[in-house]
């Protein structure tokens, strides 16, 4: 399954200058592939090859765009456990979660194939001057999708999938250390019936020349973008030139709440779901855990068990739960906050050492006491470290969970509805976990507020990203 060419116009082909970049496997260290770099030239070609192919993809019924989603969707499902492995490959994690990215991955491809064809308009008369008004969505055009490392195929899908139903043509640039998933992908969408030039694929180690080169081309008329918060701010600035319809996913630093009448093993489960479902390597991980100080003691008892329970090793092997970080980078980062949090009066309970020998791992590791002055409460840890601090109020807990830029995703846990509610709609965040560890589905409208991105990706709401509302006024 492994390619390593620029996907252009249906066709592989090499960079315009010949460079290529290493791939890792992050588990040992050693190179799975060499990669083609694309330039600012095949980028520019990749956008002509999507602009040419969107007269003939955006004239299709929706129905048949809608069949060959979910031709795309079938495939995959027959092949999950080949991408499975391919993610571990590259990014590291463990084969469970490995399988769970690729199934999620799929799912994009049969929900957009059913939403493709549910793209409701309406018509009315203008109250003051009798007009005629009818109102429809047109695809938006050209779309760049910049897709990120943690989730090499579900990033993809979860973009791919929309902007195809909707009828637009794409350019994708997948993340320099996680290229391949995306590559395999293309003869997927060939078998499926995806013409070419509808999908490019541009891997490149010159991500903002690549970038902002596509972002100024007239041709180009969406921009989606899946990562930090900083980078986001920036390809914001460049699509502001060309006045782009911006789609961005940005940032987290989520809240996971632990009220005094919680069921705790299931607050327990909800958090081992929360924080270690890729290895924390997502921007939805609970990143800041406030457990009632009449709780506490069991709780981290427990949550300490399940910790030291986990299995650390290659994730390609049987029986992993833990596998590497995706880079030197993200370990160290990791490292540096626990140290950091340590030395600022945070207790150890578990893990905190990193382990001798080749390959990117961190233990999983549990702080507790975490003092307001650490940095892993201000940043995304985005490793399977857990800082946990205690509480005693509900307009104490509201008040710490909402003091951050970010407002992507927050966790509650309480046996009582009424509660679990009020403190949800408190919440400033875009999605809520209520008594669950998990809320990400396809079918629902994945995003948050603040500095954690604009617009919204999943349901219906993501087919909208790409297009555009036009109103005819008639007096017919």
């Amino acid at each position: 399954m492994i390619h390593t060419e620029l996907y252009i116009d249906g066709a592989w082909r090499e960079s315009a200058n010949g460079e290529r970049f290493d791939v890792l496997n992050p588990a040992d260290e050693t190179v799975l592939a060499q990669v083609s770099s694309g330039t600012v030239e095949d980028a520019i070609a990749a956008v002509a090859a999507a602009h040419a192919a969107m007269a003939e993809w955006s004239g299709l019924k929706p129905r048949e765009r809608g069949e060959i989603l979910r031709k795309a969707f079938e495939l995959f499902t027959a092949r999950l456990e080949d991408f499975a492995r391919l993610i571990t490959l590259e990014n590291g994690k463990a084969r469970a979660d490995a399988m769970g990215e690729a199934a999620y991955a799929a799912e994009f491809f049969r929900w957009y194939a059913e939403e493709a064809v549910r793209v409701d308009g309406h018509m009315g008369m203008a109250p003051s001057s009798g007009a005629r008004t009818l109102v429809h969505h047109k695809p938006a055009g050209v779309a760049v999708l910049v897709t990120p490392w943690n989730y090499p195929a579900a990033m993809g899908t979860r973009k791919i999938a929309p902007a195809l139903a909707a009828g637009c043509t794409v350019v994708i640039k997948p993340a320099g250390e996680t290229p391949l998933t995306m590559l395999a992908l293309m003869p997927l969408l060939e078998e499926a019936g995806v013409p070419p030039g509808v999908v490019n694929v541009l891997p490149s180690r010159q991500s903002g020349a690549v970038v902002d080169a596509m972002l100024h081309d007239p041709r180009v008329r969406v921009v989606s973008f899946t990562g930090s918060t900083g980078v986001g701010r920036k390809l914001l600035r460049s699509s502001a030139d060309q006045i782009l319809k911006p789609a961005m996913e940005l940032g987290g630093n989520a809240p996971f709440i632990v009220c005094r009448d919680a069921d705790i093993t299931a607050a327990v489960e909800g958090l081992m779901m929360a924080k270690m479902r890729n290895l924390g390597e997502a921007c939805t991980a609970a990143n800041r855990i406030f457990v009632h100080e009449d709780v506490a003691d069991v709780f981290v008892e427990k949550f300490v068990v399940r910790m030291a329970a986990l299995e650390i090793g290659n994730g390609i092997d049987d029986g992993i739960d833990v596998g590497p970080l995706v880079n030197a980078d993200t370990r160290d980062k990791v490292a540096a906050f626990v140290e950091d949090a340590i030395a600022k009066g945070a207790s150890l309970r578990l893990g905190g050492v990193r382990p001798d020998g080749p390959g990117f791992f961190y233990p999983p590791t549990v702080l507790t006491d975490v003092p307001e002055t650490a940095d892993c409460l201000d940043d995304e840890i985005f490793g399977p470290v857990a800082a946990i601090q205690s509480f005693t109020d509900e307009d104490e807990v509201i008040r710490r969970a909402n003091a951050t830029e970010y407002g992507l995703v927050a966790y509650v846990f309480t046996r009582d509805l009424q509660r679990g509610l009020r403190l949800s709609e408190q919440l400033e965040f875009g999605m809520i976990g209520l008594n669950r560890g998990l809320v990400s589905d396809p079918a629902a409208p994945f995003g948050g507020v603040k500095q954690s991105g604009l617009g919204r990706e999943g349901g219906k709401e993501g087919m909208l990203e790409f297009m555009e509302t036009q109103y005819i006024s008639t007096l017919w």
